[in-house]
């Protein structure tokens, strides 16, 4: 297959290397990153300044682009710009620390595969239950054969998979099961503190993640020891509140 890798931890980063190790002697594998860091940014684009791609060498001499962009940027700028033809699959990650809940909302992670699907490219986002993130090499070896099955089996069109790993060695997770999106929110907080001006600012924080308590629920899942594959449609129309709101009266005056 000709696999796109991407993330949103910067090019260097070791997730996104333990994919390409773990693919590269199967499959034609290009590597298309943010040149740094960019957790949480969610879906942006960058619309008021321009972007710029430079090729690097990575881990001995592994070739990737980087480019000075949001996760999402890089997976558009890939499929237009950088591979000569349509990638076979995307994969994003592997992100250290679960998307699942309401964080799936604001990965950079998860937003780099959702592109992909906007141009139809079956696409998942990889990530591994933190903080220590011991397990790399497993959650590789998983994306690795979820990929097969990927080719195998077929995604409809404007779907991804969220896939979710613990961090363990893989004969020591419980299974894999297919889950839904939950809606568990993180125990977000605001911690003030004083600049050397005496002026306040505010840095954002949470505790914690509070898990769903449907057991087929993404954070249950994970929670529970196994791995959490679920699919997201980039359509989110509430199909059920759409036929009702047809019943609504919506004349005016």
């Amino acid at each position: 297959m000709k696999i796109l890798l991407t993330n949103d931890d910067g090019v260097y980063a070791e997730g996104l290397w333990s994919l390409y190790h773990c693919l590269k002697p199967h499959h034609e594998v290009t590597v298309v990153a943010p040149d740094r860091e960019r957790s949480a940014i969610g879906h942006a684009i960058s619309l008021h300044h321009p972007l710029r791609s430079v090729a690097v060498t990575v881990n001995g001499g592994q070739p990737a682009v980087a480019v000075n962009g949001t996760p999402a940027d890089c997976v558009k700028f890939a499929l237009l710009e950088v591979v000569p033809s349509r990638p076979d699959l995307v994969i994003s990650g592997i992100n250290p620390g679960a998307n699942v809940g309401i964080n799936v909302n604001y990965s950079g992670t998860v937003a780099a595969a959702k592109e992909a699907a906007f141009y139809g490219v079956p696409a998942m986002a990889i990530s591994i239950e933190g903080p220590a993130c011991e397990n790399m090499e497993s959650a590789a070896r998983f994306a690795r054969c979820l990929a097969e099955r990927v080719r195998r089996y077929g995604m409809p069109r404007g779907t991804l998979l969220n896939v979710n790993v613990p961090d363990l060695p893989l004969d020591r997770v419980a299974g894999v099961k297919v889950s839904r999106h939950g809606f568990g929110q993180l125990a977000d907080r605001f911690e003030k503190r004083t600049d050397p001006r005496q002026r306040p600012y505010f840095w954002q924080g949470a505790d914690s993640q509070r898990f769903d308590d449907q057991p087929e629920a993404d954070g249950a899942v994970l929670a529970a020891g196994c791995i959490s594959i679920t699919p997201l449609r980039c359509d989110m129309t509430d199909e059920g509140f759409y036929e009702r709101m047809h019943r609504w009266d919506l004349s005016f005056d």
